[in-house]
């Protein structure tokens, strides 16, 4: 969702990273133009400082590996407590279930904890030695925005 190029992230309305300064950062500032829903530049601008973070910690220091994963949007169970009705616990309970995996199949986007945890296994016992990556949310090595591949940010 750092990347204002990506098309998931333009899908869901983000707007990529908005990274000012640490110090605005700390105080809900972020670059004007941002998204509308609450929440999404300071969403962005995290994962956007995560990924500069990995990238320059692995051009700094080479002899130990640092890479980043982009997991996807993890579908999660749907809590059928509190004051779910009786309907919707029903559709919680055997209706959802049945539809994620295709929905995910269809929406590449989309995963399952188990699939995230297989690609970000299968990355972290990679004995490749290589560094730097960004690998997106089924293991293939993926660019980030311009501003993260930038040294100078």
């Amino acid at each position: 969702m750092e990347d204002p190029e990506r098309k998931p992230a333009i899908a869901a309305g983000f707007r990529g990273g908005r990274y000012i300064s640490a110090e605005a950062s700390a105080r809900g500032e972020w670059m004007p133009d941002g998204a509308k829903q609450p929440g999404f530049d300071a969403y962005a601008t995290s994962k956007q400082a995560i990924l500069a973070s990995a990238m320059v910690f692995a051009r700094e220091t080479p002899r130990l590996h640092f890479n980043a994963i982009e997991p996807g949007s993890i579908q999660r169970p749907v809590s059928g407590g509190g004051d779910t009705g009786t309907l919707m616990r029903l559709l919680q309970k055997f209706v959802i279930p049945l539809l994620v995996p295709l929905v995910i199949s269809f929406m590449k986007i989309l995963s399952i904890p188990k699939r995230s945890a297989k690609v970000i296994t299968g990355i972290m016992t990679d004995g490749s030695g290589q560094t730097g990556v960004y690998y997106d949310e089924r293991g293939n090595p993926m660019r980030g925005s311009a501003l993260v591949r930038d040294p100078k940010f």
